[in-house]
């Protein structure tokens, strides 16, 4: 991550995403925090991980989530060449689904 990115503020910010205890609190705190347009564009960001990781094509993408294929990019080099963060999240987010078909 870059330092530029690490700083106290940004630390602060992940502690209050990290106290959210359910969706709804995410809801509440997400929409004070982001305008509309800036949660959808997180929300699209990440749909559009998910479908590159199915395997679906940039027109699919486009398509189903309105994206540029400039954003489509973008999220495919983090896939690619990021940290791996969508991965950490899609692989919990699979166990998460898993759980709950089970129980």
């Amino acid at each position: 991550m870059s330092k530029k990115l690490r700083t106290e503020a940004v630390d602060y910010l992940f502690d209050a995403i990290l106290s959210l205890q359910n969706r709804e609190e995410c809801y509440t705190f997400f929409e004070d925090v982001c305008t509309v347009n800036e949660l959808l564009s997180l929300s699209q960001r990440f749909e559009v991980a998910k479908m590159l990781r199915d395997q679906k094509t940039y027109l699919d993408i486009a398509e189903k989530t309105g994206a540029s294929t400039a954003t489509i990019s973008r999220v495919n080099r983090s896939l690619n060449y990021g940290n791996d963060g969508y991965d950490m999240v899609f692989a919990r987010i699979g166990n998460m689904d898993s759980e709950k078909e089970q129980g």
